[in-house]
């Protein structure tokens, strides 16, 4: 077991068809999910959970491959595989129909195993989402280089690799500490970590929210947008776009927050997160 270095552990395991899963649960009241996206862990929503967990059943896990969660080589962590993870997860833990939030690609993995793997939400948030094409970053990208050189950043030496992790998070226009930025680095660190995270890199794939992409139109539950108003991975530009592509959504930008708004503008997010799920209890 890890040790609970950054006031973040998950206490639950959980083994699925596809490996061994870690999460926590937090508070009571009706269920809400969070999925984190790449190259983070649960531990992104830290300053959200307890304003959540006030009111709400709070499901947090870190995606396959990520954070807690186990690492292996040939695994499948593309956004198609955590869909239908994320749907065998809401089966286990017996949720009927919660409420849902994805950050980067969790949007795109919540979005997927709705849209296509049938899994029913009450209501959906997703928070400067990988969703609308293209997202894949333009040659030149860190993303792209570390997929053109693979080999090279498994081998990187570990104070290298450190250097890289953290200026690549810089490129986010997201404000994180020196503790945060290392929580984040934590998993990838050591040989198998740094192949972990190339794996999930060379993963991306836009046809895995492409195939979504038509479908948007036909969503019929509240679904809110969340921007940071600086994002520096996704342009903010996609977010008034993909709140047209989805019928009566919720737009919100967060002013002066990059693209990890959770931990640019914990307060304000946490206070739409929970105006927005107080919606779902009084519809019922």
């Amino acid at each position: 077991t890890r040790n609970d270095t950054y006031g973040w552990l998950l206490g639950e395991r959980r083994k699925t068809s596809v490996g061994e899963v870690a999460y926590g649960v937090f508070g009571e009241g009706r269920p809400v999910v969070l999925v984190h996206g790449t190259p983070m862990r649960s531990y992104l929503w830290r300053s959200i959970v307890p304003a959540l967990a006030g009111h709400r059943r709070v499901y947090a896990y870190d995606l396959l491959g990520y954070g807690e969660s186990e690492q292996g080589e040939r695994q499948d962590v593309s956004i198609a595989a955590q869909a239908r993870l994320l749907k065998e997860l809401v089966e286990a833990w017996e949720l009927e129909e919660p409420a849902i939030a994805g950050h980067d690609i969790g949007a795109g993995i919540v979005l997927r195993a709705q849209l296509l793997e049938g899994v029913r939400f009450s209501r959906v948030a997703v928070l400067d989402a990988v969703v609308s094409v293209p997202w894949l970053s333009e040659p030149r990208s860190s993303t792209w280089h570390v997929c053109e050189h693979a080999g090279s950043y498994e081998a990187m030496p570990e104070h290298l690799f450190g250097a890289f992790f953290s200026a690549y998070l810089g490129e986010a226009n997201s404000d994180l500490g020196e503790e945060a930025i290392e929580a984040y680095l934590a998993p990838w660190r050591g040989e198998e970590g740094r192949k972990a995270f190339v794996r999930q890199a060379l993963q991306f794939e836009e046809r895995h929210t492409g195939d979504i992409e038509p479908l948007l139109g036909s969503v019929e539950i509240p679904v809110l947008v969340v921007w940071g108003e600086k994002d520096g991975w996704l342009d903010p530009s996609q977010a008034p776009r993909l709140q047209e592509q989805i019928p009566g959504s919720q737009l919100e930008l967060i002013a002066g927050a990059g693209h990890f708004v959770m931990e640019d503008a914990p307060a304000e997010v946490a206070r739409i997160l929970s105006a927005f799920l107080a919606e779902d209890a009084e519809r019922r």
